[in-house]
């Protein structure tokens, strides 16, 4: 699994545009689970950084993920189930 992972983590392909959220049957989006939210943040994002172009992200795991690393080469970020008042609240200019 470690080979074929670090064999992902170097393919452009997979890095360039990051989707880290999940569909339910239903059709809502909602986080990826904790522990696979985990590795990314901890172990992947950090080595592949430089290579992400586009994130898209669920509401209440993006300030995790944008903070696990800089992301140089970011260039799109699409946020999915964020309400209107988080949305006020994070682009309001008043974020510390």
């Amino acid at each position: 699994v470690n080979k074929r992972l670090h064999k992902i983590m170097h393919d452009p392909i997979f890095t360039r545009v990051l989707t880290l959220l999940d569909y339910r049957l239903d059709d809502s989006i909602c986080s990826l689970p904790y522990p696979m939210l985990d590795r990314f943040c901890l172990q992947i994002l950090p080595k592949i950084h430089h290579k992400v172009e586009e994130l898209n992200l669920e509401s209440s795991s993006m300030a995790r993920i944008l903070l696990a690393t800089n992301y140089p080469n970011l260039h799109r970020l699409s946020l999915y189930g964020l309400d209107i008042e988080r949305a006020k609240y994070l682009f309001s200019g008043k974020i510390v």
